[in-house]
């Protein structure tokens, strides 16, 4: 794999005396695809946000590409958005504005916070909509899709920014069984095209097939990482074993 694009360092996190991150190494190599699994409570969230300061830790420090911050500094507004611009979010409950319309919630990133001309952005914003298998439904309404669409609306979003990394946290876990597979198969054909993803997830055959490292996280550390195949397939651990019994076999 090619040199770190997104490297965080000692990131140490509490919510008053609840320490959900305990001093967590993260490198991801750029064009490649990091999967965060664990038990809920174990911090995967939490991590995720902080790569890109939606959280704020109280230790440690985050770099995508040339933008870096350190939390202990407590950075001022400027260099977190800095930092936030070089990442897209693909949120768990779609989070679409709900009076925009499918291309308007697209559209708004750069057209708000990057004030890139409006019509480059919609051109833009419909080869996205194109590519995420939603020409059709540039005009719907969020209420008017099903949740799968919704979520790749929310994907189509994040990439319109145009963003060195796309940070998902369970995409698909708001969904009915049937929609899952539409999500997965757009995230599949972004890892095919060389995209940069770090995803919270419980789908562990995605993590298998899609993965070049997989992070098993408990108690706010990281417990085990490496290739699916030894994470997955052969782990060291047996807090990690105990895991992955529960979610391959829960009966």
């Amino acid at each position: 794999m090619s040199a770190p694009l997104l490297e965080a360092r000692g990131l140490v996190k509490s919510f008053g005396d609840n320490q959900v991150l305990r001093g967590i190494d993260v490198v991801v190599p750029a064009g490649s695809v990091t999967c965060l699994i664990g038990p809920s409570g174990s911090g995967k969230t939490t991590l995720l946000r902080s790569l890109n300061g939606l959280e704020t830790p109280q230790v440690g420090t985050v770099r995508i590409g040339d933008v870096s911050v350190d939390w202990a500094a407590r950075p001022d507004t400027r260099a977190v958005s800095r930092l936030r611009d070089q990442s897209g979010m693909v949120f768990q409950a779609h989070n679409l504005f709900p009076h925009l319309t499918v291309l308007e919630n697209v559209t708004s990133g750069p057209v708000l916070a990057q004030h890139r001309p409006r019509e480059e952005a919609r051109t833009e914003a419909r080869e996205l909509l194109a590519r995420v298998g939603l020409a059709d439904k540039a005009d719907a309404y969020p209420v008017q899709l099903s949740g799968g669409q919704q979520q790749r609306v929310g994907i189509a979003r994040a990439l319109a920014t145009k963003p060195r990394v796309v940070l998902f946290d369970e995409p698909t876990s708001a969904l009915d069984p049937e929609l899952v597979g539409e999500v997965l198969r757009v995230m599949q054909s972004l890892a095919a095209e060389g995209w940069t993803m770090v995803v919270v997830t419980h789908e562990m055959r995605f993590a298998r097939q899609v993965a070049d490292q997989v992070l098993f996280l408990d108690g706010g550390v990281v417990l085990e990482h490496g290739p699916p195949a030894q994470v997955l397939g052969n782990p060291v651990q047996d807090r990690t074993r105990t895991f992955l019994k529960r979610i391959l076999e829960p009966i």
